[in-house]
């Protein structure tokens, strides 16, 4: 099963989450449901390297995929899915911009 870290409030996780709707081969993991969860997320945030480019441009790391095989990522197209098309400068950020 693929886990997918996200929030409700983020757009590309939104986006995400309409795929997977009715897929049991994904587990969404709603970081902003439990401080639990958010801290399981931060634990994985801190200690990957995969996160470091998302950290150095202000941008929270979701949604992140975690894989079967325990590899880690930010790509959805790695996880079997589709990125969210956005346009130049909408990402979300740690500062609430581009959301």
């Amino acid at each position: 099963m693929i886990k997918i870290y996200s929030m409700d409030t983020c757009p590309d996780c939104v986006y995400v989450k309409e795929q997977i709707k009715n897929d049991d081969r994904y587990e969404i993991i709603d970081i902003g449901q439990h401080v639990r969860k958010l801290k399981e997320f931060l634990r994985l945030r801190d200690t990957s390297p995969v996160f470091d480019e998302a950290k150095k441009n202000g941008a929270a790391g979701i949604p992140c995929f975690v894989l079967e095989d325990g590899t880690v990522t930010l790509v959805p197209e790695d996880a079997g899915l589709q990125s969210r098309p956005i346009e130049d400068g909408a990402v979300c950020s740690l500062d609430g911009s581009g959301c």
